[in-house]
This record gives structure tokens, C-alpha cells and sequence, in this order.
């Protein structure tokens, strides 16, 4: 499914095809989506993602501190707060009906794949500036947009149906929406109308790609641990 968020996303998903595919429609998204993903498959999943959520609030933090006017500094503040006081309570509420308190998700051990992802990320912003962060950030945002959409237009078994509907909620895919706007005005304000001929625009591009490629191991680590 084409999803419009913007047209820096789509550059730079359509400049990494075979990653994004492999992220977008890994063997972990296909069981979501027909639900016959293990129950501990998805479990263990969220309890890393509840882990990754708070390093990826910092990184949404950094991105406050690195933007370069109150708009960016508003969007960045606004999904620190989503992410901390809405998307986590969907892990807190399924692991918890599953029998894993909060107290034994907040000790969950952080897996390899999640501490490369988590870092990589954090890495970009620390390292770089605010586009260097978007690009890093902007394969989870809008990579799980277009797959909450995808699936739900796929008419989904409703196993993991409260997942789904997280995701291709109204809500989120403006989220999405407004979040590629702020991208593109960002990166056109400070390379220019013709920047996919900068070099920064190849770093970009190069961020997006490897960030995409540990969303895939993400699933990897869902899957098989």
C-alpha cells in the first residue's frame, strides 16, 4: 500500500527497497497479520519494544534539544509524551493480561539487536544534527504507520487486532502525516530545494537504510529471540 507521508519518507524508501521490504513484510508482520504469530513470539517482542520505547523517548528528547525552531521542538516534545504516556500502556496492558506485571517488564534483560537498533539511533542524533535523527527515527514512525494500514486494509485476523488498530488508528497515520511535513519543511530549509544533490543527502539516505535494517532484526529478535 503507497502511504503519503511526505516526500523526503518516499525518497528514501524508495532508496532502499529490498531493506524496506524485508522490514515492511517480514515472516513477523505476516503473522500478525493472518495471526499465526506465536503468542511468545509477540510477548517476547514487546517486552524488547518496551524496553526500546524508552531509549526511542530519549532520542525523540535529543530531538527537542537539536531542532532548530518550536515547530520541530513541539512535534519532537509532543510524540516524547505518546510514547511515554500512550504507546507503552499497550505493552503494559497486553503482557499484563498475559501474566508479566509491570514489575517484570521493567526488569526485562535488553537484547543485542535491541541495544544495536537503540543506540544506532541515539548514536545519529548525538553525533549529527536534527536530519541526521529524523532519518534514523523515521523507518520506526512511519515503517509501523504503513504497516498498521496494510494490515488492516488486508482485513487482519483479529488475534492481534488491538496491535493493528494502534497503528492504522486516525490518530497515528496523522502522526505520520504531520511528522513527514515537518521532515520535508526541515530538510528543505536547511539544504535547499535540489537536496537529494548535497552530500548530506546521501548520509541521510545511508541513516534511513541501516535504521530500516535493524527494524527487520527487530522481527528477527521477536521471532527467534
Amino acid at each position: 500500500m503507497t502511504v503519503g507521508y511526505g516526500d523526503v519518507f518516499a525518497q528514501w524508501r524508495k532508496g532502499c527497497p529490498e531493506v524496506w521490504s524485508a522490514y515492511s513484510k517480514h515472516e513477523f508482520v505476516a503473522g500478525l497479520g493472518d495471526g499465526t504469530l506465536p503468542r511468545d513470539a509477540f510477548l517476547r517482542y514487546l517486552r524488547q519494544d518496551y524496553v526500546f520505547l524508552v531509549h526511542f523517548s530519549r532520542a525523540w528528547a535529543l530531538a527537542v534539544v537539536k531542532a532548530g525552531n518550536l515547530r520541530e521542538m513541539k512535534m519532537a516534545a509532543s510524540l516524547v509524551h505518546t510514547l511515554i504516556n500512550e504507546e507503552m500502556k499497550l505493552h503494559i496492558g497486553v503482557c499484563s493480561a498475559a501474566g508479566i506485571d509491570a514489575n517484570e517488564l521493567e526488569q526485562t534483560v535488553e537484547l543485542p539487536q535491541n541495544t544495536a537498533y537503540t543506540r544506532y539511533v541515539l548514536e545519529a542524533g548525538f553525533s549529527g544534527d536534527f536530519l541526521d535523527l529524523m532519518a534514523a527515527l523515521a523507518p520506526c514512525v512511519m515503517g509501523y504507520g504503513e504497516i498498521g494500514v496494510t494490515l488492516k486494509a488486508d482485513h487482519a485476523s483479529p488475534v492481534y487486532r488491538d496491535w493493528i488498530d494502534t497503528y492504522a488508528h486516525p490518530d497515528y497515520q496523522q502522526l505520520c502525516v504531520d511528522l513527514g511535513s515537518l521532515i520535508d519543511k526541515a530538510v528543505q530549509d536547511r539544504l535547499g530545494v535540489d537536496y537529494r544533490q548535497t552530500g548530506k543527502w546521501t548520509q541521510l539516505t545511508r541513516h534511513f537504510e541501516i535504521a530500516t535494517a535493524l527494524e527487520r532484526d527487530f522481527w528477527d529478535m521477536g521471532l527467534h529471540g
